[in-house]
């Protein structure tokens, strides 16, 4: 029964979908406020049946209703209830499903919570908003149905991917789509801007919350999934530029960048085409992603399908989506102006350098990435691109962005003076040079390398708390008041930035200075690495849920109180996989990682790591996103724009800030 309804809700959703883009599209060319009111009473009702269908096919997963073919091939009785529920997302159609859920759900907010947009602004952006989930929820019903039947229906299931059987697989997803998606609604304000040929400050001041909205989960799911694939996977690593993080790393720079020009035209009126260039680019970005997992061309654990012809079907949607934008844009950019000029060395003028260097680096991964698809289709050669393209491509690119990142917030709009601007950010010098001198003592002039990386860590930290010290420093004579009237976007600012500089810090380290060490160990047997002394105490095997582990239990002595760790080798019997568990000291100072393999000879394969201050990047990363929580927390953020009578077609420039 649950799935009939499921499959029900999403016919339903479906049609509601085309009526959106019909009542939005077409109210909004005759004003009539009757379509447009049935718009956004179509962009909720299609949410709501979206949630329908995704609570039948989770109740399918939660009550191992076998007879759903998703749910025979993707679960197993023996699962916990959280895995089953998660599994919900952990394949194609499911995961495909969870994409049309949050993007009904931001359709619905944006019906919802738009109540100060002009009303045929707000139309539109549904009818683009329609057009989206008109095209996903086909491919859905079409070529991806969740809700399909078995009969007759096998008594237990295939259990999931055991690599997805983790606390990862409940948050890591989600918070991804909830980014992929969410730029969506800023790609659905900036066609519908193209379609009325006004784009203005108020405009900016709409989609700036909507694009931080999806700035934030998806920073923090890039870090969870760092952290996830850090713990579970067994290899030791942070980040491997695996094709798919590429994909999630590639939307997250042009939002960033995103992000800073829209506030740039918010505030001055100036970057308005390039602001609606990176509306379309980055969620064009997203859907890239989206095709990566589904096409065919990847084979890896991120990989839902690998039929080629639902690769097709979601790279006629990118090509028709991004097509049509561009052209539009292409039709419509020469009638919008640019805003007021500013001088090279301005606030605008810091953003503009800003997002150079994040398109660059976007550029460079879409290559490294795209490359050995594009050889291989032209010259039939295998090529992989790994670490080492990036170390010689990106870095060069994102260290003189890390410098230059400071200066941004301290530049004045319009005009400023570079000796003005060094005494703002004489503080952050000083600590830079400081943290600078201390590591070159310590590591000697072979670590040059490593001090420079440490002392742009400590400038990016105290040059994000400087934001704040500047402001309060004005306000010395009633710092309590100073304190209170504090925006919250400036708190957030201030901890994104540090936040980056957290992130820096842990990277440095761990390039730096990790170690590792592969033997074989015997119970009994003892080892001295990287300060420690660990100690096999014993090889057991354990039970679980739905698996039989062979667990190690090392018991470390030295830097730091004793502790033990354990790490196992997991036999999942239903498929026969086996994952490792690694066991892992974390410490401020940092990590301890030991992951054990095969048995021989009694004894038993165990890997150690080192990494020195590894914790660091995901405090950072979390940091960064809880900045964007706090920024998201500002009421000048949540009310938006006022309505305004007028309806001019171009850009009006607004009163130059304080």
């Amino acid at each position: 029964m649950w799935a009939e309804v499921g499959q029900f809700a999403l016919i339903l959703a479906l049609l509601l979908s085309v009526v959106q883009v019909a009542t939005g599209l077409g109210g909004a060319h005759r004003s009539d406020p009757v379509l447009m009111a049935l718009s956004r009473s179509a962009a909720r009702m299609q949410a709501g049946f979206v949630i329908l269908a995704f609570g039948c096919l989770a109740g399918s997963y939660l009550a191992c209703d076998f007879s759903v073919a998703l749910v025979a091939e993707h679960s197993h009785s023996l699962q916990p209830w959280p895995y089953r529920f998660a599994a919900t997302w952990g394949s194609h159609e499911g995961s495909m499903l969870l994409w049309i859920l949050i993007l009904a759900i931001y359709g619905g907010a944006v019906a919802s919570f738009g109540g100060g947009l002009r009303e045929t602004l707000q139309a539109r952006v549904l009818g683009v908003q329609g057009l989206i989930g008109t095209a996903f929820l086909g491919f859905s019903l079409f070529t991806s149905n969740p809700f399909l039947r078995l009969s007759p229906a096998p008594l237990e299931g295939t259990e999931l991917n055991p690599l997805l059987q983790d606390p990862g697989l409940v948050a890591h997803p989600p918070l991804l789509y909830l980014g992929y998606v969410g730029f969506s609604v800023a790609f659905a304000f900036a066609i519908a801007a193209l379609i009325e040929g006004r784009v203005d400050a108020a405009w900016a001041r709409w989609v700036r919350p909507w694009v931080l909205a999806a700035w934030v989960p998806l920073t923090a799911g890039i870090t969870l999934g760092s952290f996830w694939a850090y713990y579970e996977l067994g290899w030791g690593g942070w980040w491997f530029w695996d094709p798919v993080e590429n994909a999630s790393l590639m939307p997250w720079l042009l939002g960033t960048a995103l992000l800073h020009s829209a506030l740039v035209l918010e505030r001055r009126g100036a970057l308005v085409s390039w602001t609606i260039l990176l509306a379309i680019l980055t969620f064009s970005l997203s859907l890239v992603g989206t095709f990566l997992v589904r096409s065919g061309i990847l084979t890896s654990v991120h990989a839902f399908a690998v039929d080629p012809k639902r690769g097709i079907y979601i790279l006629g949607i990118i090509a028709l989506t991004t097509g049509v934008a561009l052209g539009l844009f292409a039709w419509r950019s020469p009638s919008l102006r640019s805003g007021p000029l500013f001088a090279p060395l301005s606030r605008e003028g810091g953003v503009t350098l800003n997002n150079l260097f994040l398109v660059a680096l976007a550029a460079t991964v879409f290559l490294g990435t795209f490359s050995p698809v594009f050889i291989e289709i032209l010259r039939g050669d295998k090529i992989s691109v790994g670490p080492p393209y990036y170390a010689r491509t990106f870095a060069p690119l994102a260290v003189p962005l890390l410098f230059l990142s400071v200066f941004g917030p301290a530049l004045n709009w319009k005009r400023d003076d570079w000796r003005a601007v060094a005494r703002r950010v004489r503080v952050p010098a000083g600590v830079a040079v400081a943290v600078g001198l201390v590591a070159l003592v310590a590591g000697g002039w072979k670590q040059l390398v490593t001090v420079a990386a440490l002392a742009l860590a400590a400038w990016l930290v105290a040059g994000g708390f400087a934001i704040l010290g500047r402001r309060w420093w004005a306000g010395r004579n009633d710092l309590l008041l100073s304190l209170r009237t504090t925006p919250r976007a400036a708190v957030g600012m201030a901890l994104a930035h540090a936040g980056l500089g957290l992130l820096t810090l842990g990277v440095a380290g761990v390039t730096a200075w990790q170690s590792d060490k592969v033997l074989t160990m015997q119970p009994g047997a003892s080892v001295a690495f990287a300060g420690r002394t660990l100690t096999l105490d014993a090889l057991e095997t354990r039970q679980g849920p739905n698996y039989q582990a062979r667990q190690a239990r090392f018991a470390v002595e030295g830097r730091g109180a004793p502790y033990l760790l354990v790490s196992e080798r997991r036999v999942y019997g239903s498929s026969g996989t086996q994952t490792t568990e690694a066991g892992i000291h974390v410490s401020p100072l940092g990590n301890l990682y030991i992951s054990v393999g095969d048995e021989s000879a009694g004894g038993v394969v165990v890997r150690l790591w080192d990494h020195p201050l590894i914790v660091w990047i995901w405090l950072g990363g979390f940091t960064m996103a809880l900045g964007g929580v706090v920024s998201l927390s500002d009421r000048r953020l949540r009310l938006g724009a006022p309505r305004r009578a007028a309806a001019p077609r171009a850009v009006t420039s607004p009163a130059p800030a304080e």
